[in-house]
């Protein structure tokens, strides 16, 4: 697929390997390839409606129409923009575990409850707890209200206990009760701004006193990309911590930035990067805690190096204020409806069936 593609004048993407890219003139295409799923889309119908005629005259596909329904993902056309979620995924899986019916919970882990590799008696059967935390894995590619939650409970597949299943049961109770939600696109005028959240729990696991990051990245007010996930090695400050955090943060921005140029989409610098912790952006500026920083690796100064360049600049934001923290620990749930809010939103009126231009369309290549 790859050859035909470049034999007809497409470009592969650097930054994402299955992106590859059609420009004529004012007019663009823009294919992206998973095993055999195929979505494209461009901004001439009569063009890119060319192109599926001659794709499909060189490979066995079918044309499914205007994107609906993609690797799991369902899509939904609203007048203010996209809506993505998993309603039918999520639906199915609390119908395999008997859950369809059961309570909802307004938030998917409990802030008083703590969870450690030692507790509680070992599970007989492995094998339900690591399909249900694998199908939650998936999950998070729209829902990363519940992102934290997941990569907690899969810390303990090689000996789950029975708490780590009460916790699973717990996330997919909150899912019960918010399955509609998901991530939302709308358009956004150009030049817009790329902008990150950071924030670390320092030494949060109780048994390898490892810090937990999360970051989130926003597009203009479209959240696009984010993670938790428990730190490598034990920070030794919270500064420390955070400033590993900002440094995943500002790669993940960076390789963003490429991926958004090639897609013709232009950005405001700087990027942003947003941290509740005071040394945390001082160090970033201004390296003169040679003491603080000496145990540091060397790779978590390139945020200092994006700062000298003008590309990214380092900003304090109180902690009240920022979103990341869903993504590093738990809160009660006042607390943490005021952060979902900011990363999920539940499907709205849809306009599917609509003809519009520009419409992205899913092939499937037999």
């Amino acid at each position: 697929m790859s050859t035909f593609l470049l034999s007809v004048g497409f470009i592969q993407s650097i930054a994402d390997s299955s992106l590859f890219i059609y420009s004529h003139g004012l007019h663009t295409i823009y294919f992206l390839l998973y095993v055999d799923d195929i979505v494209v889309t461009g901004s001439n119908d009569r063009l890119l409606q060319s192109f599926i005629d001659v794709l499909g005259r060189g490979f066995d596909i079918k044309d499914l129409g205007p994107l609906h329904y993609f690797l799991g993902l369902q899509v939904t056309t609203h007048s203010h923009g996209l809506h993505f979620n998993h309603i039918k995924y999520a639906h199915d899986l609390l119908s395999k575990h008997d859950l369809l019916f059961s309570k909802p919970v307004s938030t998917p882990m409990s802030a008083k409850f703590v969870l450690t590799s030692t507790n509680g008696v070992v599970l007989a059967n492995h094998t339900v707890y690591r399909e249900l935390v694998g199908s939650l894995q998936y999950l998070t590619i729209t829902r990363p209200d519940i992102a934290f939650a997941v990569n907690l409970v899969s810390q303990f597949m090689s000996q789950p206990r029975e708490p780590h299943l009460i916790a699973v049961k717990r996330i997919l109770h909150y899912i019960k009760g918010s399955l509609s939600h998901g991530l939302l696109f709308t358009p956004q005028r150009q030049p817009v701004l790329l902008s990150a959240y950071s924030d670390v729990d320092w030494a949060g696991c109780p048994d390898s006193r490892r810090s937990t990051s999360g970051y989130l990245v926003y597009l203009g007010s479209n959240l696009i990309s984010w993670c938790s996930k428990k730190q490598p090695t034990i920070a030794r400050s919270s500064a420390e911590s955070e400033y590993r955090s900002l440094a995943h943060a500002s790669a993940e921005t960076t390789w963003l930035g490429y991926l958004l140029y090639e897609l013709g989409a232009r950005i405001q610098f700087p990027i942003l990067l947003h941290c509740d912790n005071l040394s945390t952006t001082y160090m970033a500026s201004n390296p003169v805690f040679h003491a603080r920083t000496k145990h540091i690796e060397l790779d978590y100064h390139y945020v200092r190096e994006k700062g000298a360049q003008g590309s990214h600049r380092v900003c304090f934001i109180p902690s009240k204020d920022l979103p990341a923290d869903l993504l590093t620990k738990p809160f009660h749930k006042s607390r943490h409806l005021l952060f979902s809010c900011k990363l999920v939103h539940p499907e709205g009126p849809s306009l599917r069936g609509a003809v519009k231009d520009n419409q992205s369309s899913p092939l499937n290549s037999q």
